[in-house]
């Protein structure tokens, strides 16, 4: 049984939080790039090259790429063969994300209480964390910072069984021909099709996790995401609301079996500043 301090993660946590926030992937910027390419609105070009540079000068000067620093969601898959000593991993987790916050004077969002108060945290805790367990004797830190402007476009959509992949596509244009300029296209668009609504849910959010346009591995969910993504970018919002032939970059879905009587479908919109890092202790 291998031993990992927990303040191992909270180090983690506390860098990958400066991470995403200053450093866009290589893999959003290649498919910004590839957006820029191919647009051809005026307006449209014009905007990806702001988002381009944008991107540069936050690298640069260590600043974050959006006002809106996110709710911190944090994915943990751990190793079945990991013991964590030195506290609770929860607790390392907020701490992790209270310091890299603080340290990187990034914007904090969290508030206390949904409906009542709405008191700003200070430290931007507390986090959502979603665990798996895993084989092996790791433990995989995934780190978004989700903003809320997109985060609020979330759809769940329980289909009629028979819906099939054409009421599928024609629900997510659906979701984003409605959300329109709101969560800051180009889009990543995660879906989480079928399970139970809320397995649904977080596949939806753990799709957003994969490198952009990396094709799902199962050939019909692949061929899937290709018609959603060719027909939401047919409805012009282009990029940033602007008008164009780029409303989204990429259709990341899941899909798990599911009952009979049921097709739920999660729909979640991720802007541009698609931000998201790991590290594996």
């Amino acid at each position: 049984m291998r031993e990992i301090d927990v303040k191992e993660v909270t180090q983690a946590v506390a860098r990958l939080c400066q991470k995403t926030n200053f450093e866009l992937g290589a893999d959003v910027l290649e498919a910004l790039r590839k957006a820029r390419e191919r647009e051809s609105s005026p307006i449209g070009k014009e905007a990806l090259d702001r988002l381009l540079e944008n991107a540069q000068l936050a690298k640069a000067e260590n600043l974050p790429l959006c006002q809106d620093c996110g709710a911190a969601v944090v994915f943990l898959d751990i190793g079945q063969d990991v013991h964590l000593t030195g506290g609770d991993l929860y607790t390392a987790v907020a701490e992790g994300i209270r310091q890299g916050y603080k340290e990187g004077y990034l914007r904090k969002s969290m508030v206390t209480h949904p409906f009542t108060g709405r008191l700003n945290t200070g430290d931007n805790t507390p986090p959502v964390i979603h665990t798996e367990v895993a084989p092996g004797d790791k433990i995989k830190i995934g780190f978004m910072p989700k903003g809320g402007g997109a985060e609020n476009m979330s759809r769940l959509v329980m289909l009629r069984p028979g819906a099939g992949e054409q009421g599928i596509a024609d629900a997510v244009v659906s979701a984003v021909k409605e959300a329109g300029g709101n969560p800051c296209p180009p889009l990543i668009i995660g879906l989480g099709i079928g399970a139970t609504a809320e397995k649904a849910m977080l596949m939806a959010k753990r799709a957003l996790l994969r490198p952009a346009g990396w094709p799902s591995s199962d050939p019909e969910t692949a061929e899937l995401e290709w018609k959603v993504l060719e027909a939401v970018n047919k409805l012009g919002i282009g990029p940033l609301g602007m008008g164009g032939i780029v409303t989204a970059l990429a259709v990341h879905a899941e899909s798990r079996p599911c009952h009979f009587a049921s097709l739920p479908l999660a729909i979640n919109l991720q802007c541009h500043s698609a931000r998201h890092a790991e590290v594996v202790l």
